[in-house]
């Protein structure tokens, strides 16, 4: 670990000030601290967050608003989040470990890294962490890579489970910086790798997110997160599912879908919700909307399973949710 300069911060324009590219923000730590051990963040200054007013989850009539510092684990077990945004807490209790959800800030969990083993190995070419030096992954072990949202420079999944549901519920991330205060939707927060696969947001240089506000609406309620792994516990998805419908009768009256482990980020679906919307919540009518799921995937030698795998998830998701 390279040396670095650190300061703690009592409030949000006491972190903010002089926080620039060089800055980073510990809450939880628990990506920042792995990469930093394995220099592939290397911040000039690291700046302790915990200390900030940043917590609190409380439900109005807008929603509901949560703090950047909530530790996973207690969204999760919120009576207020499992009761009116199931998908949301069964995507955290799916995340990592217990101990980690612990730990982990809500903040830390919408920011951290891919999961690439190249992004990861300083030894390997990666443009997300070196730009200009090239995509190991592209010829080399891609299984849990992306299908959807790639470039001929990068090709790492998304890793965060929470960002899926957030991004389906149309959610409002809180940003903060010293030069004022904004707010962003969840689903242009995220971007593209293109030719630029190191920017992986839209923060700017010394901003900090402050908190999320997930919106009410009629179809929260009646959600599901569905998780596929290679095993049951602490391991990323290679493709998850949030689904979410509003039923008049047996008709389905508005839809939510987003997926997870095979985007670049995490992926709304509006083909899928379209061909949903105004038919009678069936298995037939499921299988059918699920076939524009993968439209556009380019999937690699290894992981050329996943628009299948993504089709299946989504069906047995909606199937599930539908006999909830």
């Amino acid at each position: 670990m390279r040396p670095y300069t650190f300061d703690q911060a009592r409030t949000v324009r006491e972190a903010v000030r002089g926080a620039g590219p060089d800055t980073a923000f510990l809450a939880g730590g628990t990506t920042l601290v792995d990469l930093m051990k394995l220099e592939v963040m290397t911040p000039e200054r690291v700046v302790d967050i915990n200390g900030l007013p940043l917590d609190g989850i409380t439900l109005d009539r807008k929603g509901v608003h949560i703090g950047a510092l909530e530790r996973m684990g207690d969204v999760a077990a919120h009576a207020a989040v499992r009761e009116h945004y199931p998908m949301v807490a069964q995507a955290l209790e799916l995340s990592a470990s217990a101990q980690l959800r612990n730990m982990a800030s809500i903040g830390g969990n919408l920011l951290q890294r891919t999961r690439c083993g190249y992004f990861r190995d300083v030894t390997t070419p990666c443009n997300k962490r070196e730009p200009g030096s090239g995509c190991s992954a592209l010829e080399g072990i891609n299984r849990g890579h992306a299908v959807l949202g790639t470039s001929d420079t990068c090709i790492a999944a998304h890793p965060s489970d929470l960002a899926v549901p957030l991004v389906a519920l149309s959610t409002v991330v809180h940003l903060a910086s010293a030069r004022g205060t904004r707010s962003v939707p969840l689903d242009t927060f995220y971007t593209l790798p293109g030719s630029t696969p190191d920017v992986e947001n839209v923060l700017r240089p010394g901003e900090l997110i402050t908190g999320i506000t997930v919106p009410r609406s009629p179809w929260a309620a009646h959600s599901l997160y569905l998780k596929i792994r290679d095993r049951q516990s602490y391991e990323f998805a290679l493709t998850s599912a949030a689904v979410a419908l509003q039923l008049r009768g047996t008709t389905i009256a508005h839809a939510r879908i987003a997926v997870g482990g095979v985007g670049t980020r995490p992926w709304r679906l509006p083909a899928v919700e379209r061909a949903l919307t105004g038919r009678p919540a069936t298995s037939a009518t499921f299988e059918a909307a699920v076939t524009r799921a993968a439209d556009g995937a380019e999937p690699r030698e290894h992981n050329a399973f996943k628009p299948a795998l993504l089709r299946r998830t989504l069906v047995r998701a909606l199937t599930e949710l539908q006999g909830s």
